[in-house]
């Protein structure tokens, strides 16, 4: 990932954080990378081109966090997160719309290994708020009446 993104001439530096980084990752855990630029927008425009010979299923912008992020997911399964430190306001929920469809199905099979890494961690607390946003902003508009109590009835319903 270093490698592919790294190559980008506006790319100052890409490295490990996260708790890859720090020794306390789960098997299903992400691998997060900081990237610095300097320029942005060209890196941006050009990620999915530079991740291409790595494969991924999916690849697309992180909706809802607060810095932009990158999110890939590989076979494997892997999810890797590319951080900027670029400030992002929250997307608002789903809109149901022909071209919308094909980012909602990405977002929820990147949103469903993230939120299994964090049970896998423990962190269930942060798996119940999630499971409440998941639904919200992906299932709800889907027509999902009420929010999942587990990963599992998450798939199920947008499955469904």
């Amino acid at each position: 990932m270093i490698d592919a993104v790294g190559r980008h001439p506006a790319v100052r530096s890409v490295r490990l954080v996260g708790s890859r980084a720090e020794g306390r990752q789960t098997p299903l855990s992400d691998w997060d990378f900081a990237v610095e630029t300097d320029d942005f927008d060209a890196v941006a425009a050009a990620l999915p081109g530079l991740l291409e010979p790595l494969e991924p299923l999916a690849q697309q912008w992180d909706p809802l966090g607060v810095r932009r992020c990158w999110m890939a997911m590989l076979r494997g399964p892997v999810k890797i997160d590319l951080i900027f430190d670029e400030p992002q306001a929250e997307s608002p929920p789903w809109a149901l719309a022909p071209e919308a469809l094909e980012p909602i199905d990405k977002h929820f099979w990147d949103w469903t290994l993230w939120l299994a890494a964090k049970r896998a961690a423990g962190k269930h607390d942060l798996v119940a708020s999630q499971l409440a946003t998941l639904h919200g902003h992906l299932l709800a508009p889907l027509g999902v009446e009420r929010a999942p109590a587990s990963i599992g009835e998450a798939v199920a319903a947008y499955r469904a």
